[in-house]
């Protein structure tokens, strides 16, 4: 079998570089091309300290995305420049998978679009570490025998958007599980936001701090008791297996697939 032959957009920042070592690193995908809008001309494996590959860091267009002839893009750039790539990369007939943060339900619906135009498919998942995907599966589960829930979501200093796309999905699938919605009670608020941000109901706390990575807790409550789930990612390694197991199922993707959850047998 080929190998997937494999480019990636956002390759010198934080979870990009990861991507490209991973793929360097896992049988039966070839890194092809890397994409930054800095450090272009440098060679890849240069910048990672991994040898040199020949592989030249250099801008996303179309016509360099199809130089190379890649099967599948991933994609770890920021809410600021996500939308044109995707759209590039189905322009140029090579499957987009998505981890950049702050696609919201319009995007949604707009990359809908855009695959159903371009006839061949697209991966988007807000997280892809593995134990995240549980963690949102278990309070899935866990809403259907608590009437209140709340969510943290705490996060390097360095990522711009909030609540994290992790949270709005976990909200949307704790929303879905629910039998029936709780009671809304009239709350005396102090300080405007010290609620947190609510989502259908369920409040959202954004936490930003150097020396975080990714975390997310849900806490239930219920009669006489709680329950908390709480997912970790301490490095962005933890996000790997996700990724390599998004680019084997989409390089045959014919429609949008959103959450790991949904290539997962659970």
């Amino acid at each position: 079998m080929d190998n997937i032959r494999v480019a990636v957009s956002g390759a010198l920042g934080r979870m990009g570089r990861e991507v490209c070592r991973t793929v360097l690193a896992t049988e039966g995908m070839e890194l092809v091309d890397a994409f930054d809008s800095r450090a272009t001309g440098e060679d890849i494996g240069a910048v990672l300290g991994t040898g040199i590959t020949g592989i030249i860091v250099r801008e996303l267009t179309l016509r360099s995305l199809r130089e190379f002839v890649p099967q599948v893009l991933v994609d770890f750039t920021t809410p600021l420049s996500v939308m044109q790539n995707i759209a590039i990369s189905l322009e140029a007939e090579v499957r987009p998978v998505v981890g950049t943060t702050g696609i919201t339900g319009v995007d949604l619906e707009r990359i809908r679009e855009l695959v159903k135009k371009s006839g061949i498919g697209a991966f988007i998942a807000p997280n892809f570490a593995l134990g995240a995907v549980l963690l949102m599966k278990f309070a899935a589960i866990a809403a259907r025998f608590f009437p209140q829930v709340e969510i943290i979501e705490l996060h390097h200093d360095q990522k711009i958007d909030a609540p994290s796309g992790t949270a709005l999905k976990t909200a949307e699938m704790i929303v879905a599980a629910r039998l029936q919605q709780p009671e809304q009670r009239e709350e005396l608020l102090k300080l405007p936001g010290v609620r947190g941000g609510v989502q259908d109901g369920v409040h959202i706390h954004s936490v930003r701090l150097s020396g975080l990575v990714a975390h997310q807790e849900v806490l239930f409550g219920g009669q006489g008791q709680t329950l908390s789930l709480r997912h970790d990612s301490y490095d962005r390694n933890s996000f790997m297996p996700g990724v390599v197991l998004a680019i084997k199922k989409a390089h045959t993707l014919k429609e949008l697939v959103y959450g790991l959850e949904n290539i997962l047998d659970l």
